[in-house]
């Protein structure tokens, strides 16, 4: 399903980001370090889309991966301060507290931190330029890569009783967490309250 890229979108994700129930996660989250991640609405030539980044290579952590813009939490941040700052700073996109369309549940990983999801609505004529120490490569994905009824596939694993979560990006498979917050964001914008903190990464990121 192809979503235009205009200001009637903009107001119904933005409708449909306030309706949403959000579940924080509880107020004892242990040793997880709080971070955030933007889910980036931008114009893929006619229609509506998401951005996604390839971590570079030569970071310590989950180098090489697909990844929505994001990470750590500064002290005293917001995760809506975290979003935007985290945008600016890997890919160039300065934007403002009134591109925020809403916030969707907390998701804690596997290798030790509590991502909050921020949507963000990007300018037509916002240009991306990803810094090398950070991003290898940004990509503006079409939503119907999310939004068709088949986009994402749930698979079990030995090493843990919770699904796995992923789906397909020509001949990559985004697994958790990118994979189950764009789930539950796709699910927001279908008008439904789904939660996904009970789906599993795959054993690779779970350090």
């Amino acid at each position: 399903m192809t979503h235009p890229f205009d200001d009637r979108f903009r107001a119904d994700v933005s409708r449909r980001c306030a309706a949403f129930d959000r579940q924080p996660a509880a107020a004892d989250t242990g040793p997880l370090k709080p971070a955030a991640v933007a889910i980036a609405l931008v114009d893929t030539d006619g229609g509506a889309g998401f951005v996604l980044t390839r971590r570079a290579a030569r970071l310590r952590a989950h180098s090489g991966q697909w990844a929505l813009p994001g990470g750590r939490r500064d002290a005293g941040e917001t995760p809506q301060q975290a979003a935007l700052r985290e945008l600016h700073e890997e890919i160039g996109l300065a934007l403002d507290p009134g591109d925020v369309l809403g916030v969707l549940d907390d998701y804690p990983t596997r290798s030790g931190y509590l991502i909050t999801p921020v949507v963000v609505w990007v300018g037509q004529d916002a240009r991306m330029q990803p810094n090398p120490d950070e991003v290898s490569s940004v990509h503006r994905i079409p939503l119907a890569i999310i939004t068709d009824a088949d986009a994402f596939e749930f698979v079990e694993i030995p090493e843990s009783p919770r699904r796995v979560v992923r789906f397909r990006l020509d001949a990559h498979r985004i697994h958790a967490p990118t994979a189950a917050v764009l789930y539950q964001f796709r699910e927001v914008i279908a008008g439904r309250d789904t939660r996904v903190a009970d789906l599993e990464q795959p054993p690779f990121a779970w350090r």
